[in-house]
């Protein structure tokens, strides 16, 4: 498994009566593989993991697993707040066939660095599935820093890092810091065109739930040090990663989906893009149609 370009942190489509949509989850999927999307996340912070119930991340890996059928490599969100229970959920998605765990640093608990070290060396000595470290601390108030990381990037169990933070010069860090084996992948969208020229293997992308084909095109050129190219094609997507930071993720996004026939709504204490709002996501929404469609199969996929 090697991971890079395009990565979808994918969005949990629910019914009108706030159940798992699974028929709408296939049709995301499937316009991922369409699209050319290289990997797929499920049951990230995009995907509400923390809305979840057991069985329902049960069903959501199931069905992905099974209906991805080994295109892509699927990985699963599995980071708690909490060592022990966090390997428990490794486990479990091992059970289900996810390719690799994508493990947030522990929120709300704000460990030490050496509690950082220890949580992710006993994840990675368990032995369950490759492991992805993800760092976000907008989101878990815990940052973590490239000299714990450093001491991780031994372990062959542990097989990149997600980087969310603000942090300037922290995808440099990582990138310093790999070895075959080890992706950079940058976690945010707004930035990643300039984290993949710098070489950063790929993104993991929540603008991409609604528009695979632009943003995997956007990897492609980045990847390919097309530098001009890059740069232009990502003023395309300019509006796109603005309206996703308008109220939190995915609020926004899962509004454009739900214009775009994908599911309905969030969970509670996530609500509804407020009606201030509404009027840009339906500019937006038909933007990236068009985007979409102007994008030749054999470019995108």
């Amino acid at each position: 498994m090697r991971l890079s370009g395009s990565i979808t942190a994918l969005a949990t489509p629910f019914t009108v009566a706030g159940e798992l949509d699974l028929d709408a989850w296939q049709r995301l999927l499937q316009q991922q593989l369409d699209a050319g999307t290289r990997a797929v996340v499920v049951a990230g912070s995009t995907g509400e993991a923390a809305s979840l119930y057991g069985g329902e991340f049960d069903a959501l890996l199931r069905t992905a697993v099974e209906f991805v059928a080994g295109r892509v490599p699927v990985l699963a969100g599995t980071g708690q707040a909490n060592t022990a229970k966090t390997i428990e959920q490794t486990r479990r998605a091992a059970a289900l066939g996810a390719d690799a765990a994508l493990v947030v640093a522990p929120a709300y608990v704000r460990p030490t660095q050496d509690g950082l070290l220890q949580h992710y060396g006993a994840i990675a000595d368990d032995d369950a599935l490759p492991l992805v470290m993800y760092n976000v601390p907008a989101r878990t108030a815990c940052d973590l820093l490239p000299a714990t990381v450093a001491k991780l990037v031994a372990h062959p169990r542990v097989v990149g890092i997600k980087e969310a933070s603000d942090e300037p010069g922290r995808i440099g860090e990582w990138l310093s810091l790999r070895r075959d084996g080890f992706a950079v992948l940058a976690g945010d969208d707004a930035g990643a065109a300039r984290a993949m020229l710098d070489g950063a293997d790929g993104a993991v992308s929540v603008v991409s739930n609604v528009a695979p084909r632009a943003f995997r095109r956007l990897c492609d050129l980045a990847l390919s040090g097309r530098e001009a190219e890059t740069r232009a094609w990502d003023a395309k997507l300019h509006a796109l990663y603005d309206f996703a930071g308008v109220e939190p993720n995915p609020i926004p996004v899962k509004a454009l989906l739900e214009r775009l026939g994908i599911g309905h709504g969030l969970r509670l204490p996530l609500t509804s893009l407020s009606a201030a709002h509404q009027a840009t996501a339906a500019r937006i929404a038909d933007e990236i149609v068009g985007l979409e469609d102007s994008i030749p199969e054999s470019i995108a996929a």
